[in-house]
């Protein structure tokens, strides 16, 4: 099984194309391509693996997580969750759906 994920990372304007497939019945390899941020480049390179395993690991000890740290990808950065939920969806943990995050921006009297 695999699971392709497009994401628009937002106001960077860099984008990128998550590619996850199921190996065995507990991996899945993880390749991240198109993409221009160096950050996102290294997350790729320091990421291929993860196991069930990996996926329920807390934040802090999550493999995807601390690559993303380690390869200076901002906090707020969608890129990791987005694969994240790749692998979800290649080991069957979860269907396939978009998500969405709508951000606006004005003066509180708007409202």
């Amino acid at each position: 099984k695999v699971a392709y994920v497009t994401v628009d990372a937002g106001i960077c304007g860099f984008a990128c194309t998550i590619k996850a497939r199921k190996t065995g019945k507990r991996s899945v390899i993880v390749a991240i391509t198109d993409s221009e941020c160096q950050q996102i480049k290294r997350l790729s390179n320091s990421l291929t693996e993860m196991t069930l395993k990996d996926l329920f690991l807390p934040l802090t000890r999550n493999p995807v997580a601390i690559a993303a740290e380690k390869s200076g990808c901002h906090p707020s950065c969608a890129i990791p969750s987005a694969v994240l939920k790749a692998v979800e969806v290649a080991m069957d943990m979860a269907l396939p759906k978009d998500v969405r995050i709508t951000i606006q921006s004005g003066n509180e009297s708007e409202g």
